[in-house]
């Protein structure tokens, strides 16, 4: 049954967590945001990072599944996440602010599907199909069914699709596809309620929601076909049984089939099976272009489209990057080069695979808002950024760039800098051809400046590789074929970062003793660091930085599974692994390896020339890290003096248990001093961060014996406990080369008892702690003889860790303590009853805990007690601990480990409370000055944080800004600027790329910075909206000045009567002329085309690609086409070519002549009209529309059309053959449908723009509750309708023409129009109401 319920065990702080790598287990599961966030799956957790930055923001773990028993299970791998495709929402006078828009849909393969709200880390709504069978995930795609309603389509098992109702919960429907195996889901980006689902075998299913019924979903199936022979081998060797539930990536992890939809073309699809690139269209139900992989390349992985060019991205298994161009005019695609995403230098053996490859939608609509933006003829050179970390010689060009980001499964997540670069000589011809003349402007100004964050720690790898040359022989001429043949592409590594790289198999933290000096000499006693050093299986030690929650060191040391690890001090790591010879001699080869972390060498020690009888069992080094212990399997204990050339002392051979170092003493006064700082590997970090002093010890019940028993101990020795197989204790001291007995005080002999093996233990003077394999825990005092014991009832224990003590601790006698069941409790043994006063955590949730130790870095006794976790799914944990006076317990809150570190800031508008951010929107609506913001391109001192000149409190923060608002109140710009003036100072608004193209667009009108606005916000169609504004309002003031349009007319070279004679038996073929589209109509702004002669290109391009497709539906559509455009000659040769035993053929016949003639016009329409109306009522076909066209009754068929929903068909007739108010009629009507059908306003708004329904556009704006972007509306139209009526005034001054015919005001926006004031009103409440709920609003603080 569906259930909403929060995340058990609220207590959990998942803010300090490292994952584990992904795997193949999680399908690959990862989703890029148009905001920048990147969410990714590993093990079973989910991990959020900043796209740009590549900051690990937050890993949120999937609860476990709830079972009717009393034991817990495991979490499943997650299998499926996606982003919620909601923006930033506005209506604040309706809603109270949430965080709808950080929604994240994720999926395991239990088949459960949870929705996660990042902002609370924590889930929000379960929903919970049939559990049994339990049918995993494998995709999730989001559904518009209507404005504010989302559907959840879901692939369960291997077969079933899924609908699931967010609202209530529920499936709303279901489609079974056996014996297919379904692969993917994506969603049509022109329509949001249409999606498509494809199977391994080429099953196509096309799906529509039309509401939240059953009834109310339309599916449609398809079919591709391609190669199975692979497939059906893989059937026949998986073994029947319960496998056969699992996904498709669960039955054949190695068989990709993916695809993507075509972001510029409508009803395009790219199919990727293992070797076979399929371009299929989804209107003709057909492919249009195959292309098997050449020899040599491995299978495809992933097939994504670029949202600026016509280009491909796939990747492949072996981790490379193949890149395909279109062929201009055809729907063919070339392979043009192949880049590795997997770097062949510095990575193990075997090597890494990619698991996942993503494109940065964010990315390429900022580059869209700099290239129209920058392209005005007044834009200077000087624009141009002269800091960019790109250096161009004047023999190359660059063309555009994208933004790719892979995930290995290594741990690693690398964001790749993909650019297109031409010859220089190319300039001049692409500027006179007007091919991409913007480009050409704002090439450099918006080059990626992210290499300070990690120029440090990555070097960029970058290879290059010429494209090759592509065959330019055409029939129809194109400017640019020469151009595009001497392209390159170029592929640069942008930045990089390393989670935790492999299974974790060990952990150690430092304790140092106030005897270990610091690596570098002197006499200064070496304190605990916040670092964590974790072994791992594939023989890698990972350094992680718990003040930064990141891995800042990785280590290659092993070549199998690190099996030991322990630190020498605090700057040193000593490990050890081993490796059987052969199974018959039983030999093995021990490899013992000290890391220096400074120097990063890694040093072997022990090294013999020959195998050896027994395995390393386990490594124990003092807290000094001058001493190490080497416990073997059935052999005797070595003792090493580990100096720069490890000396062996002497060996033990005794029947050891355990071993034991005692840990640090408690510091005395006079080693308390100011030398107690750390030393971070960061040197920027704030010296509190680290202030951690030793870890002291546990005490006896009297303060006096504890300093006389440290007293009597020479600072350079130090003891070890011990217990024997026979249960006989013992402690010994080490003191330089000596080894002898600390002789201490004795428990009584039923202390000792038979019925227990001792497996674990803890010592730090005075007290010995030890942990038996029936439960039970004893403790001692060696000082005193005193002793105790208690039963956990628990298992068996494997670890015991006493917790740090600081001077000024209530208790010194806590301990965490890990049993053989792999899970934890936490004992007071200063309690009167420390099994009634004991923490037992049953389970760790959703995974099982490997090993645990305390955090040394505590100095206060306020400071919190903290765990850390190493778990079963590979991911490190820190816990909070409460400690107060009555009962132990974990902490509800989420509390900073000290103070929260990163190298650089993080700058995501998006994650500021929903307020703060909608300030931060308006505040760069309105226009700020560049220089509020505190980047390094805004300040006068280089400096990432703290910028001088921060303004004073009593300054008026209103001269930031570039000028008062025309619209609201003046005030509340003040208002907004101090409320976000925190965010200011740690200098995480914008970054420094983004600051410098700000700086550039901020007085290019309003327009402008809207759409900079909304590209930072991720708001992608917003953007393109007000990109495309001026032009539309261009197009509206030509029809208003009622000036000629020139409709454009296809050209033809061919004799009528002779090409109708001889097309009439055989296949015609009609070549129209194409021209080169202008740049603005590529890439995402096609989203956005409305003029005539953009829907008229783009139509008269799709033509050609259908002209080599047969069959009689084919010659339908195609001959519908060519009625479109108005090339009516070359539709009628197409009708006479039918065969006369074709069903159509008296159909086409009766077309051809209707289409032909040119006498009884109005006998002809007449007769035309009723013909037609009886075809679209009998058959509802298209035929009837061409009738009306024969008539020239373009109007009615326009109508017709958009009756039988052809909305682009329509629009590219109306484009043709109708002007001013009548192409205006069909625009406005499909503005309608845009809007309420298929739900897209943005797209919506320009076409009414276009068609001058100017107050249509404001009541959908006020409609969909967005205030403010209705009075940003009303002001960019007015700044833009000013700009043009000086424009045309300037123009007749020149022609000595007259503007008396232009309207002053713009039709509807007039400041006397009752909307217009009502929108102003409604903006100054919106405006007052945001501001009470920033000044409720706490900065944001991870």
């Amino acid at each position: 049954m569906p259930s909403s319920r929060p995340l058990p065990s609220d207590s959990w702080d998942c803010n300090f967590m490292l994952p584990g790598p992904p795997s193949r287990n999680n399908f690959g599961s990862a989703d890029l945001s148009p905001s920048g966030l990147l969410a990714f799956a590993s093990g079973s957790s989910i991990s959020i990072l900043d796209s740009r930055s590549l900051q690990l923001i937050s890993t949120i773990p999937i609860p476990p599944p709830t079972s009717a028993g009393s034991v817990a299970s495991l979490s499943p791998f997650v299998t499926a996440v996606k982003w919620i495709p909601i923006t930033l929402r506005c209506d604040l006078l309706s809603t109270e602010p949430g965080s709808s828009h950080l929604l994240l849909a994720a999926a395991d393969r239990h088949g459960r599907v949870a929705l996660l709200d990042f902002r609370l880390r924590s889930v929000v709504l379960w929903i919970d199909p049939d559990p049994n069978p339990k049918l995993g995930i494998q995709d999730l795609c989001w559904i518009v069914s209507k404005p504010d309603s989302f559907v959840l389509a879901a692939i369960n098992g291997p077969s079933v699709l899924s609908l699931y109702n967010t609202t209530s919960a529920s499936c709303m429907w279901k489609y079974d596809a056996s014996p297919e195996y379904l692969s993917c889901i994506r969603r049509n980006p022109f329509d949001a309620r249409h999606f498509c689902v494809l199977g391994l075998k080429g099953l196509l299913l096309s799906v529509r929601v039309l509401g939240q019924k059953e009834d109310e979903v339309v599916v449609k199936e398809l079919q591709i076909q391609t190669d199975c022979t692979e497939l059906l081998k893989l059937e026949r060797e998986l073994s029947a049984g319960a496998a056969s539930l699992s996904p498709a990536s669960g039955l054949f992890p190695l068989y990709m089939v993916k695809f993507t939809f075509s972001p510029h073309w409508r009803h395009i699809i790219f199919v990727t099976f293992p070797r076979e690139l399929v371009v299929f269209d989804l209107q003709y139900e057909t492919p249009l272009f195959s292309a098997a992989l050449p020899r040599g390349c491995a299978k495809f992985l992933d097939v994504l489209a670029d949202p600026n060019n016509d280009l491909l991205y796939c990747a492949h298994l072996d981790g490379k990057l193949s890149i395909w161009r279109r062929k201009e005019g055809e729907q063919v695609h070339v392979m043009c080069t192949m880049e590795e995403l997997i770097p062949s230098i510095g990575t193990s053996v075997p090597s890494p695979s990619i698991l996942a490859v993503l494109v940065s939608q964010s990315e390429s609509t900022i580059q869209n808002v700099a290239k129209l933006c920058l392209d005005a003829p007044h834009s200077p050179s000087a624009n141009v950024d002269i800091d960019s970390p790109f250096e161009f010689s004047d023999d190359t060009l660059l063309l555009s760039k994208t933004h790719l980001i892979s995930i290995s499964d290594d741990g690693k997540v690398w964001n790749w800098l993909l650019t297109a670069e031409g010859a220089g000589d190319l300039q001049k011809d692409a500027i006179k051809s007007g091919m991409d003349a913007d480009v050409i402007d704002v090439a450099l100004c918006g080059t990626n400046t992210n290499s300070m964050a990690s120029s440090a720690d990555v070097q960029a790898l970058e290879a290059s590789k010429q494209l090759e040359h592509v065959n330019g022989s055409r029939n129809r001429p194109s400017n640019s074929t020469s151009s595009q043949a001497d392209m390159s592409f170029k592929v640069s590594l942008d930045g990089q970062l390393q989670i935790l790289s492999s299974t974790v198999t060990m952990l150690a933290v430092p304790s140092p003793s106030l005897t270990a000096t610091l690596a570098r000499g002197g006499n200064y006693p070496a304190v605990a660091v916040p670092l964590v050093a974790l072994g791992t299986q594939s023989g890698a030690v990972d350094v992680v930085d718990v003040s930064a929650n990141a891995v800042t060191a990785s280590f290659s040391v092993h070549n199998g599974t690190v099996r030991g690890l322990r630190w020498l001090g605090n700057s040193r790591l000593v490990s050890f692994s081993y490796s059987q010879v052969n199974e018959k001699s039983g030999g093995y080869i021990n490899r013992l390896v000290v890391t220096c972390l400074r120097s990063g060498i890694n040093r072997a020690f022990r090294v013999l020339q020959k195998p050896e009888r027994a395995p390393i069992r386990a490594l124990r080094a003092s807290s000094s890290g001058r001493y190490l212990l080497i416990l073997f399997r059935d052999a005797p204990v070595e003792v090493w003096a580990m100096t720069k050339n490890p000396i062996m002392l002497r060996s033990l051979a005794l029947p050891f248990t355990v071993l034991e170092w005692t840990l640090p003493t408690v510091p005395r006064p006079s080693q308390t001093g100011p030398s107690r700082q750390s030393s971070l590997s960061s040197k920027d970090h704030k010296a509190d961060t680290t202030d951690g002093v030793s870890t002291p010890t546990i005490a006896s019940s009297s303060d006096s014996k504890d300093a006389s028993s440290e007293g009597s101990q020479d600072d350079t020795s130090e003891s070890f406990a011990f217990a024997l197989a026979n249960g006989a204790l013992g402690v010994f001291e080490v003191h330089g080369r000596r080894i002898r007995d600390f002789r201490p005080k004795w428990p009584s002999s039923s202390f000792v008892s038979s019925d227990g093996l001792i497996t674990a233990m803890a010592y730090r003077l005075p007290h010995v702690v030890m942990g038996d394999r029936s439960g039970n825990i004893r403790w001692w005092d060696v000082t005193t003889g005193h002793s105790s014991q208690f039963s956990t009832h628990r298992e068996g224990i494997r670890r015991i860790k006493f917790s740090p003590v600081v001077p000024g601790d209530r208790s010194r006698g806590r301990i965490a303590v890990l049993f053989h069941d792999n899970t934890f409790s936490v004992f007071d043994l200063d309690s009167q009853d420390p099994l009634a006063n004991s923490l037992l955590q049953p389970q760790f949730p959703g995974t099982l805990v490997l090993e645990l130790d305390w955090l040394p870095t505590r100095t206060d006794k306020n400071d919190p007690l903290v765990l850390c976790i190493a778990g079963a799914d590979s991911s490190f944990r820190l816990i909070e601990v409460n400690t107060s006076e009555k009962k132990i317990g974990y902490t509800s809150q989420s509390r900073a480990i000290k103070e929260r570190f990163r190298p650089m800031p993080l700058c995501l508008p998006i994650l500021l409370p929903t307020s703060h951010a909608l300030a931060l929107r308006m505040i760069l609506q309105l226009g700020v000055k560049p220089s509020w913001f505190n980047t390094c391109s805004t300040t006068i001192k280089k400096r990432p944080h703290l910028i001088p000149g921060t303004p004073a409190s009593q300054k008026d923060l209103r001269s930031y800004m570039i000028g008062l608002p025309p619209i609201g109140d003046t005030v509340v710009p003040e208002m907004l600027l101090k409320v976000l003036e925190p965010y200011r100072k740690e200098g995480c608004i914008l970054d420094d790329e983004r600051a410098r193209l700000y700086a550039t667009v901020v007085n290019k009108g309003y327009a402008a910075r809207f759409a900079f606005a909304a590209a930072v916000f991720g708001e992608t169609s917003e953007a393109l909206f007000w990109l495309q504004l001026p032009r539309a309002l261009n197009h509206l003031m030509r029809k208003l000045k009622r000036s000629p349009q020139k409709a454009p007319r296809l050209a033809f070279n061919s004799e009528l009567e002779d090409t109708m004679l001889s097309r009439i038996t055989s296949k015609g073929k009609s070549t129209p002329g194409t021209e080169r589209r202008d740049s603005l109509s590529e890439g995402q702004l096609r989203l956005m085309a409305f003029e005539q002669e953009e829907l008229w290109e783009t139509a008269a391009e799709r033509i050609t690609w259908h002209e080599k497709l047969e069959g009689e539906q084919a010659i339908q559509n195609r001959v519908h086409e060519l009625v479109s455009v108005g090339n009516l000659e070359a539709a009628v040769s197409l009708l006479l070519s039918t065969s006369p035993e074709s069903s159509y053929f008296y159909a086409n016949a009766l077309r051809a002549v209707a289409l032909s003639s040119a006498v009884s016009r109005s006998l002809l329409e007449l007769a035309v009209k009723v013909v037609a109306a009886n075809m679209v009522r009998n058959d509802r076909s298209l035929s009837g529309t061409h009738l009306l066209c024969a008539v020239g009754r373009y109007q009615e068929a326009c109508s017709q059309l958009q009756d039988a929903g052809c909305w682009t068909d329509a629009a590219t007739l109306a484009a043709t053959h109708l002007k001013g108010s009548d192409y205006a009629r069909v625009l406005q009507r499909w503005a309608d449908h845009v809007h309420h059908v298929e739900h897209n306003i943005w797209r919506a708004l320009i076409l009414y723009v276009a068609a001058g329904g100017l107050q249509e556009a404001l009541a959908a704006l006020r409609e969909a509750q967005h205030p403010d972007t209705a009075a940003m509306f009303v002001l960019a139209c007015r700044e833009i309708y000013a700009e043009i009526i000086t424009n045309l005034e300037n123009s007749d001054d020149e022609s000595g023409s007259s503007t008396n015919n232009v309207p002053d005001n713009l039709p509807g926006l007039s400041p006397e129009n009752e909307d217009v004031r009502a929108v102003g009103e409604y903006f100054g409440q919106y405006q007052r109401k945001l501001v009470h709920l920033c000044m409720d609003s706490q900065p944001f603080n991870e």
